[in-house]
């Protein structure tokens, strides 16, 4: 009698286990820093898990209110991962602006030719872009942004229980605010570099006109990349203030989506 209980039980809490892994597992692989291919699908697995055993035992959801129709448990798994994955484009969104940035700068560089696989990604990318997304990446590591995340995370159980999603406009309405950002902080970023790179290439236009002995396209080279590091780096200084402006407030628009997708029409 007291095994086929504890069966029962194990069983019960396997299926709400099974359940939370999913928005757990949706969302971490595809957050920044762990959704690149840098990062070990063993261990993003491994951490989902773990993650998941400790917030089952506090997830208000019981075995009982699993839905018995086919159709009505798929909904349930479906809506379990958007909203995961929901969670995770709003930040990937502040971060894509970045590579934007560093894809716009390198390709007026000359980096362009230089394109190596991302291994974040898997595809090809320019070198600044890496480069833009690797300095974005510290920067969130450096605010304890990964620790934020876990915290919403724990938090979205609270406000949006499982069984409990509604799609909304609203969710709609920050995702393309995110992305509206994105195109925003992509620009703000590379437009000093990009403005100095043009500048120097209407430079030598002019001496090209002025002095056509001149073997420009050996000079334009090498005078293009140095004018980029050296005009990155002193823009360096001015990255943090505009990144975490975006970053901030896409963090704070994470508890804001959750509770917009518990809200009833």
């Amino acid at each position: 009698m007291i095994n086929a209980f504890l069966f029962n039980w194990t069983l019960n809490e396997f299926k709400v286990f099974l359940l939370v892994l999913l928005r757990i597992a949706s969302l971490l692989f595809m957050m920044p820093v762990f959704s690149g291919r840098a990062v070990p699908n063993t261990i993003k697995a491994l951490m989902a898990m773990v993650l998941a055993l400790m917030l089952t035992p506090m997830v208000p959801f019981k075995a009982s209110e699993f839905p018995s129709q086919p159709l009505a448990l798929i909904i349930l798994v479906v809506s379990e991962v958007f909203i995961g994955a929901s969670l995770a484009l709003i930040m990937q969104l502040i971060f894509v602006g970045v590579q934007i940035a560093g894809q716009m700068i390198g390709f007026q560089m000359g980096f362009s030719v230089a394109s190596v696989m991302d291994p974040n990604t898997g595809v090809q990318s320019v070198l600044m872009a890496q480069l833009s997304y690797l300095i974005a990446l510290m920067i969130f590591l450096a605010i304890n942004g990964h620790y934020y995340f876990i915290k919403v995370l724990f938090e979205s159980y609270k406000i949006l229980p499982p069984g409990h999603f509604v799609a909304t406009s609203t969710l709609y309405d920050i995702v393309m605010q995110c992305a509206e950002k994105m195109f925003i902080l992509g620009v703000k970023l590379m437009a000093p570099v990009m403005t100095v790179l043009l500048l120097a290439q209407v430079a030598l236009g002019i001496l090209a006109k002025t002095v056509p002995q001149v073997n420009l396209l050996i000079i334009s080279f090498s005078l293009t990349i140095g004018l980029g590091l050296f005009f990155l780096g002193l823009t360096m200084q001015f990255f943090w203030p505009v990144f975490e402006k975006d970053l901030v407030m896409a963090l704070r628009w994470l508890p804001v989506a959750l509770k917009s997708m518990a809200v009833s029409p």
